[in-house]
């Protein structure tokens, strides 16, 4: 759940930028059919099995568009919910309920979706100790929404952007000229406190990232078989993160290999929306 003031410091910009989109002017059905002062009440449907996330941020656009709405929700983030479940009842002013429909349903479908197909990616781990992660392979400006809902749906949060963490992927190791080389300068550049991690693509790579002292070391689109000696070489003196390629066919094999992490980029980029509905729709008042 999302605080008052990460709401009006980095959620309510994005949200107003996202109206701007919708009504550049006015909403001229609305306005053509419905007075301004008009009321009127609507019921939130869900339309398909899943998980429930962002009903704070659809109540928000209301809330942007006419600070008289009033909600009553009867599921929160997280939640499973059914086809046919009535997710909340909303109240207030007519045009702006119809105004905000798309731009808020757009938003809890999304961000729902995602927290469906995470929860269910993670189902696929099993026992296993290792922790699905998300990736910055996100929508642009939606980054925040999408993060959230993968979280959500039970994966754990990768860095948020360029400015959290130190990942020397391989076109930084090449600028640097070596992995070794590459590490020493973030080592020198950043903050006692920054983990360096380093992509590496095979077992010479990995050789090079352990003695040069890297904090985490990505075995990335490696074949099972090189996975398996990379995880044996390293011997718990980094931790291990799995990445490329990774799908719902290839996740419970990787699993099993004993890896700390395993991230998907398909968490955020290719989940399908969760469909929901504004349903009951009536003039009130």
């Amino acid at each position: 759940m999302f605080n008052e003031t990460t709401m009006k410091l980095n959620i309510d910009p994005l949200l107003l930028s996202a109206l701007r989109e919708d009504i550049s002017n006015e909403d001229i059905s609305a306005c053509s059919v419905v007075g301004t002062s008009q009321k009127g009440t609507a019921d939130l449907i869900c339309k398909e099995n899943g998980v429930l996330c962002g009903i704070d941020i659809f109540f928000r656009i209301f809330t942007l568009l006419d600070s008289g709405f009033s909600f009553t929700g009867f599921f929160s983030d997280g939640d499973a919910v059914h086809k046919g479940d009535v997710i909340a009842e909303i109240k207030g002013n007519l045009i702006a309920l119809l105004s905000g429909e798309r731009t808020a349903l757009n938003y809890l479908q999304r961000m729902s979706g995602i927290a469906t197909y995470t929860n269910k990616t993670v189902a696929l781990l099993g026992s296993s100790k290792t922790k699905l992660l998300d990736t910055r392979k996100t929508t642009p400006n939606n980054r925040i929404f999408e993060k959230y809902a993968a979280k959500i749906g039970g994966a754990q949060n990768h860095r948020y952007n360029l400015s959290d963490a130190i990942m020397l992927k391989d076109n930084h190791i090449s600028a640097a000229g070596s992995i070794a080389s590459a590490v020493e300068k973030a080592r020198r550049y950043g903050s006692f406190v920054n983990k360096i991690e380093v992509e590496t693509e095979n077992l010479e790579m990995v050789k090079e990232a352990l003695e040069a002292g890297a904090d985490i070391i990505m075995l990335d689109n490696m074949p099972i078989e090189m996975m398996k000696s990379a995880i044996k070489m390293i011997n718990n003196r980094a931790l291990i993160e799995i990445s490329g390629n990774v799908n719902e066919e290839t996740l419970p094999s990787l699993a099993n290999l004993g890896a700390d992490y395993i991230s998907m980029g398909a968490l955020t980029h290719s989940a399908p929306i969760l469909d929901f509905s504004l349903k009951s729709l009536k003039a009130i008042g």
